[in-house]
């Protein structure tokens, strides 16, 4: 029998929870608890709504690994906690947040919901190395617009991508890619890098935009084509203007692939990623309750197993 595969890019979720669960819902200590109990509800609509076999929430084990800004110094450079400029990076998340991620971590494990990461990685590495590895169909849960890389229709690999909050998600193919941004899945890692993404500290191709991004790769298949057209003698394929800002970013186009598209070989530890029916470890996750008052939210994600 074929499974459908749910992939989640944990830290996206819970980062929207948070931000769209107001933080008057609390614990009964009053520590606020709504990142928790948001992605709980969010996990529980997503396994009601498309019915996965399997699901792994996929973890940031180093959220800026030093090998990709070691080739993009800039690389979420502005993410990076003042206090962490002499030592290991420590990316900026507001005070109330980050008490909250154990917890998930913790709710997640006595759920008995696998939580895959691995050192030296991103997320978006081990949901690129596990779509790989899958047999059957598989979405990707995102607010990430890096991860539209891997969509591929021949492989039934989607994202479902939240653009309202956490109530709606927009189920991106390779046809609704092609709709929003003029490229495929492989062709959206090309299409990032050359405009670049403020968010990620890529600084893109200065004056090379979304729309002249998708009509260059249009034009000559995808980042190698574009490097080819450059270097061929005679009629020029570029304007003037385009010539020289692409020949002056040159060394930037020569890393940012490598930097931009996932990791598709990322060893991770074993898991079993089989959906559960009920709590592998029930009285862990009754003191987990008890602790921080998830309520509805976990009861309601309960009875979406069990279903």
């Amino acid at each position: 029998m074929t499974r459908r595969l749910m992939l989640l890019d944990t830290a996206s979720l819970y980062f929207r929870a948070y931000f769209g669960v107001p933080d008057s819902v609390r614990a009964p200590d009053g520590t606020p608890v709504n990142a928790v109990r948001g992605l709980l509800d969010f996990i529980a609509r997503l396994v009601l709504d498309h019915r996965p076999d399997d699901l792994v929430a996929c973890m940031d084990e180093d959220w800026r690994p030093a090998w990709r800004v070691e080739l993009i110094p800039t690389y979420k450079a502005h993410r990076v906690a003042e206090e962490a400029a002499d030592g290991p990076d420590t990316e900026v998340v507001p005070d109330t947040l980050s008490p909250q991620v154990p917890v998930i971590e913790d709710v997640l494990d006595a759920l008995g919901i696998a939580r895959v990461g691995a050192p030296g990685y991103e997320a978006d590495d081990v949901i690129g190395t596990l779509t790989d590895r899958a047999t059957g169909p598989v979405d990707i849960v995102t607010g990430d617009r890096d991860l539209f890389q891997l969509i591929d229709d021949a492989r039934g690999v989607r994202v479902l991508y939240p653009v309202k909050g956490m109530a709606t998600l927009a189920a991106f193919d390779e046809a609704a890619l092609r709709a929003k941004y003029g490229v495929d899945g492989p062709g959206y890692a090309d299409l990032a890098l050359l405009r670049g993404d403020p968010s990620d500290g890529l600084p893109g191709v200065p004056g090379i935009g979304e729309k002249t991004a998708a009509r260059l790769l249009e034009r000559h298949g995808d980042l190698a084509g574009i490097l080819a057209a450059l270097d061929a003698p005679g009629r020029s394929a570029f304007t003037p203007a385009q010539r020289k800002r692409l020949t002056e970013a040159r060394p930037y186009l020569a890393v940012a692939p490598r930097v931009v598209r996932v990791a598709r070989d990322v060893p991770l530890p074993e898991h079993d990623a089989a959906l559960p029916a009920a709590p592998r470890a029930p009285e862990a996750l009754d003191a987990l309750n008890a602790r921080w008052g998830l309520g509805g939210s976990l009861t309601r994600l309960l009875t979406a197993l069990q279903r």
